[in-house]
């Protein structure tokens, strides 16, 4: 069951639906119908104990990370 993002073209109300089938959905705030479905922005989360990935060097701009301009 995917989740959508609306705004609603009545009130302006962001808000989100899971939507079943052919269902159409409604705004939860006035009930309205005519809907703007929004891209949706998700995220993925890292597994437990993984470290975040590094960034440049902050001296040379290294793409290899911090710390690995000494390492040549």
């Amino acid at each position: 069951m995917p989740i959508f993002e609306y705004i609603c073209k009545d009130c302006g109300a962001r808000f989100e639906a899971i939507v079943h089938g052919t269902r159409k959905p409604e705004c939860p705030h006035c009930r309205g119908k005519k809907l703007e479905q929004q891209l949706s922005v998700f995220s993925v989360g890292a597994p437990k104990g993984a470290r975040p990935a590094a960034g440049p060097c902050g001296s040379c701009g290294d793409p290899r990370g911090p710390g690995a301009c000494n390492l040549n």
